[in-house]
C-alpha cells in the first residue's frame, strides 16, 4: 500500500544513510499516516490522512 495522504497527496521523501566512515545507503522518510473515519460529502469515510492534515483541521472527523 502507497505512503500517501488522501487529503494533501504527501508521500514519502527520499535521501541517504551517511555513516561516520561517509558510507552512503538509500532510505526514506515515510509520513505519519493515521487511519480516520472522516466526514466526506454527507457520509463517513475511512481515509489515510497525515497528521499534518489533521492538525491543520483540514479533516473533520466522523
Amino acid at each position: 500500500m502507497a505512503q500517501v495522504c488522501e487529503i494533501c497527496g504527501k508521500g514519502p521523501q527520499f535521501g541517504n544513510n551517511i555513516s561516520h566512515a561517509h558510507n552512503v545507503t538509500k532510505r526514506r522518510w515515510n509520513v505519519n499516516l493515521r487511519n480516520v473515519h472522516a466526514k466526506v460529502k454527507g457520509g463517513n469515510k475511512r481515509l489515510r490522512v497525515c497528521t499534518s492534515c489533521l492538525r491543520s483541521g483540514k479533516v473533520t472527523k466522523a
